[in-house]
């Protein structure tokens, strides 16, 4: 009967099962009731004893009988292990105390428990425990009784006196219980009282009511029994019925609780264990495991929670296990029970292979595509069984169970992708960066650790020529291979654009550029891609630490300064100096020289459609940035958008790229079309205080109205405290403009933050987008994100849509706005009119509106 402390152990798979920990020791049971049991006897001898009296046999066996039936229609109260009954027997206590007497009611009644619990195979222990608790509820009622003047049964003295009597006898009935069950298990709630005292009031009195008027009737007439048994056998129906509704309304009330509390559980790796916590509460249970399948780089899991220190047991983590083998059958999706006496042999093997009577089994859906499995052992109570009610209550709950688990590997997917590579699967910079400062921050002292950065030779040509899928065919062979020929130690990253790295834990600067030179030429090979074979070739830079470095950022900075150098050199590896600083100089003037190239027109934008997905017309187009320098050629933007981030001019920049960008929009105005254009912001520019009055001062300056405008803004920038803190984009969204999201879902904090940003739109980074038509995974993600903002009334523009069926699938998702390859590449302005000219037709203004719309001619 006791129930010892509670544990809860989350596992790992694959590992072995774990010594059997001792069990906590619990209270002793026989104590208290031992002492309840000599109460009874004492008690009942001092009042029970002088109310002998002389009765028939015919009497004594009636009323056994009818305690019999009563004893057998109960209510079931479990807490926790333990398991009491509400029963109506007030209504044979009743007539018991009026023809046989205190003491013959007490000594039936009591013959009576013993052969019901015999016959239901109760415990010796709670049989003494019910027993003793019978013949002290007989003794509370005639100590009461015995208070009143004595009156005759026709007197309604005497009917109040047992309406008292019987009060009297189920409040000392639910201190005993509520006493034992505290001292044995822990102080009880509200619910406790409510079920043991509530039932009891409404039925005592009716109970008294009925015993009085068949001793009355039957005294006149011994045939109105055949009148009051129906009227009996109809009140035993009410109770039972009541019995029922109250264990649904219980149930339902817990299936509602379990649904709140899953809704609160943490999106972290603790949440499966609360959800297994969950469930053993709500089903009173033994022990719950739940595993789930592995997922991303997470191996498979086996969360367990068990009573008595269960750190592991065996069955539910095994594929050859035959219960969970029944549950998962394909095509199976509702609750299994398996109890011992109609098991199989097999299965019979697997419940004694749990240490478990009977297991309640239910499959669990995951993003995996592979079912978790979800099962429970033995109730905690040593009487209540599983029923057809439990499996009802656990169908409920798998519904809320399967939408936590979904949300828990969302989010998994979605940190994952924050420090992984979408097309590569390797960690990103992000990661890297913290892999390295954990290995040197280890031993600041002694660590060593050698950095190679590679980039692919002929990305950009491939891209140029071949188009993007070629290129991420040829940056996945790259993966491969340096997968294959890095040490097994190493951690390889993809870092961005055609850029790799290699971190070799241990590496001396030495041996680092021996490592980087094997791995060069180990790489060095043709691969075939879009039908042609092309060559293979890495240029590599290095650096070690702690002779270059003592922290992340300075190493990836000087690894990166020996790229730039390892490209002059005809090996193609470059190991990181002081002098090969001296070439950070052309950074420098390119600093000096961003001004002038504004002013001159060598820093121009160019112009990306975007459309909308149903009905192909041309919502907007991005404004992006190109730098063609005179002696340098075309500059990567985010060469010299860092640049200007580091040397406070990105302002300035903005400000350039807005009036080109406005200036557009400006002469559509003109030629009565409406057509709005998008201008990225740096995280940088949010901090500037007088951004929003630059912004308003661009839109008057050209005319422009604020609905025409969007501006684009990281993920990163939006969530940094600085910027939510302040009001500049409540004070942006106030001039009517709109804001848009960038590269959405590369992150993962901004998730909860959404509602309280004044955001219009997210754009779906292209990285999820790219492989949507050969990944289920990636759609997947693609979804959840549509659903999310549209959950939140944000619209949803996807980049990176370069074919039909990619299209075709984010118009089936209600994905708004496309744009990609497949409509356009970025156009400069000159170039983008004969586009216009070319593949577009104009719409009459929409209801509403003032100005003409632009649409693309199938």
């Amino acid at each position: 009967m006791a129930e010892p402390q509670a544990h809860a152990v989350e596992r790992c798979e694959p590992v072995a099962p774990a010594p059997a920990q001792p069990a906590v020791k619990a209270p002793r049971p026989w104590l208290p009731i031992g002492a309840l049991a000599v109460l009874a006897l004492v008690l009942g001898a001092l009042v029970l004893l002088p109310t002998w009296q002389p009765v028939s046999v015919f009497g004594l066996l009636a009323l056994f009988l009818a305690f019999v039936i009563t004893e057998s229609v109960q209510l079931d109260l479990e807490v926790r292990r333990q398991t009491f009954q509400v029963t109506p027997i007030e209504l044979v206590v009743v007539i018991a105390l009026v023809e046989l007497g205190g003491l013959w009611a007490a000594v039936v009644r009591g013959a009576a428990v013993v052969v019901v619990l015999v016959h239901q195979r109760y415990a010796p222990m709670k049989t003494v425990f019910n027993v003793a608790l019978a013949v002290l509820e007989v003794t509370a009622a005639v100590a009461v009784l015995q208070l009143f003047p004595t009156a005759d049964i026709d007197s309604p003295l005497t009917w109040a006196a047992l309406v008292v009597a019987v009060t009297v006898a189920d409040i000392v009935s639910a201190g005993c219980v509520a006493a034992i069950i505290t001292l044995i298990d822990g102080r009880l709630d509200r619910q406790f009282w409510i079920g043991a005292l509530v039932p009891q009031f409404l039925v005592g009195p009716l109970s008294v009511a009925a015993g009085v008027g068949a001793v009355l009737l039957t005294r006149d007439n011994g045939w109105a029994w055949l009148l009051i048994l129906p009227i009996l056998a109809a009140m035993i129906a009410v109770f039972r019925l009541s019995a029922s509704a109250l264990r649904e309304r219980r149930t339902v009330q817990q299936v509602y609780e379990f649904a709140r509390r899953v809704e609160q559980v943490r999106p972290d790796a603790d949440g499966p264990l609360q959800i297994v916590l969950a469930v053993q509460e709500l089903l009173n249970a033994d022990k719950v495991g739940l595993w789930l399948p592995p997922y991303l780089d997470e191996p498979p899991r086996l969360v367990v929670a068990g009573d008595g220190g269960v750190s592991w047991y065996d069955g539910p983590a095994d594929p050859e296990d035959v219960l969970r083998q029944r549950v998962l059958t394909p095509g199976s999706s509702e609750p299994v029970l398996v109890a011992a006496g109609r098991a199989t042999p097999a299965e019979a093997a697997a419940l004694a292979r749990r240490g478990a009577e009977e297991v309640l089994g239910a499959p669990v859906a995951t993003a995996a595509g592979e079912p978790g499995y979800l099962e429970v052992c033995d109730r905690r109570s040593d009487v209540v069984s599983f029923t057809g009610t439990d499996r009802s209550a656990l169908d409920s709950m798998l519904t809320h169970v399967n939408a936590a688990i979904r949300q828990q590997q969302l989010l998994t997917q979605i940190r994952y992708d924050a420090d992984h590579d979408r097309l590569t699967g390797l960690p990103n910079r992000q990661r890297l960066a913290a892999e390295i400062d954990q290995l040197l921050d280890a031993d600041p002292v002694g660590a060593r650790a050698g950095l190679v950065l590679a980039a692919l030779d002929n990305h950009t040509e491939i891209v140029d020529t071949l188009g993007h899928a070629a290129a991420d065919e040829l940056l996945l062979v790259t993966a491969g291979l340096l997968r294959e020929h890095a040490p097994p130690d190493a951690l390889v990253a993809r870092m961005e654009g055609e850029q790799f790295a290699v971190l070799l834990p241990g590496l001396s600067l030495p041996a680092t550029d021996r490592a980087a030179r094997r791995l060069r030429e180990a790489t060095s090979t043709r691969a075939r891609v879009a039908g042609l074979d092309l060559e293979v070739t890495l240029t590599v830079g290095v650096a070690a630490a702690p002779v270059h470095g003592t922290d992340s950022g300075t190493l990836m900075q000087r690894a990166d300064v020996a790229l730039l150098a390892a490209a002059s050199e005809s090996s193609g590896v470059a190991s990181y100096h002081q002098v090969l600083d001296q070439q950070s100089l052309r950074r420098l003037q390119l600093g000096t020289e961003l001004e002038q190239a504004m002013a001159d027109g060598h820093i121009s934008v160019v112009f990306q459609p975007i459309i909308d997905a149903r009905t192909s017309d041309i919502v907007s187009v991005e404004t992006l940035v190109r730098w063609a320098h005179p002696r340098f050629g075309a500059i990567p933007p985010d060469d010299f958008i860092h640049l200007a981030e580091q040397i406070g001019r990105i302002g300035p920049l903005t400000d350039h790229v807005l009036d080109l960008a406005l200036a557009r929009c400006r002469r559509w105005l003109d030629q009565d079309i409406a057509l709005s254009v998008a201008v990225n912001l740096s995280a940088r520019c949010l901090a500037e205080p007088d951004l929003v009055e630059r912004v308003q001062r661009a839109l008057r300056r050209h005319g422009v109205p604020g609905e025409l405008l969007i501006l684009e803004l990281t993920e990163g920038s939006v969530v940094d405290d600085s910027v939510r803190s302040s009001n500049v984009l409540t004070d942006l969204h106030a001039l009517g403009l709109r804001l848009s999201m960038d590269d959405f879902g590369t992150g993962y904090s901004s998730l909860s933050q959404l509602r309280q940003l004044p955001i219009d739109e997210v754009k779906i980074d292209k990285s999820f987008v790219l492989g949507m038509s050969t990944s289920q995974g990636e759609s997947f993600i693609a979804r959840s994100i549509i659903e999310l903002a549209h959950n939140l009334g944000l619209r949803v523009v996807a980049e990176g849509v370069e074919d039909e069926l990619t299209r075709k699938l984010l118009t089936e998702m209600g994905c708004d706005k496309l744009q990609g390859f497949l409509v356009s590449r970025p156009l400069a302005d000159d170039v983008l009119e004969k586009w216009l000219l070319a593949r577009t037709g104009v719409r009459s203004a929409a209801p509403g509106a003032q100005h003409r719309r632009l649409f693309v001619r199938a």
